[in-house]
């Protein structure tokens, strides 16, 4: 019998423990839908998406290949990468940035709503 409690509570913390990491690792659509609006293209290369905060607005922890994103609004962002501190990003309207591959978490501590358009890299296909 106690080894049957302990083999259930092994397994229910592996599990514990997978879903968890599932949290820091989730795709932004599928985390964040208010968030990340509409995926605009979507092929073998890259992914882009609209993406719209409005002020207060909070983006769960999700992951991203390597990136760039396009400012179409002027904003503020605060942006808090897996194992940082919290960090203040101002965006001016027709801003470009690349970042490598992340997982953070956003919340737009901005007065506007902040416009985006990111394009994900994806990694080449293996043959």
């Amino acid at each position: 019998m106690k080894t049957i409690k302990m083999i259930s509570m092994t397994l229910l913390i592996g599990l514990f423990l997978i879903m968890s990491t599932g949290i820091y690792a989730q795709d932004p659509m599928k985390a964040g839908p208010k968030v990340y609006k509409k995926v605009l293209l979507n092929n073998d290369k890259v992914r882009v998406m609209s993406v719209e905060f409005a002020p207060g607005q909070v983006m769960p922890w999700h992951s991203h290949p390597h990136h760039t994103i396009y400012a179409l609004t002027d904003g503020t962002l605060e942006i808090t990468d897996k194992g940082k501190p919290a960090s203040i990003a101002k965006f001016k309207a027709g801003d470009v940035l690349y970042i490598t591959p992340v997982t953070h978490m956003g919340k737009n501590v901005g007065k506007n709503t902040i416009k985006l358009v990111v394009t994900e890299i994806k990694p080449p296909m293996k043959k």
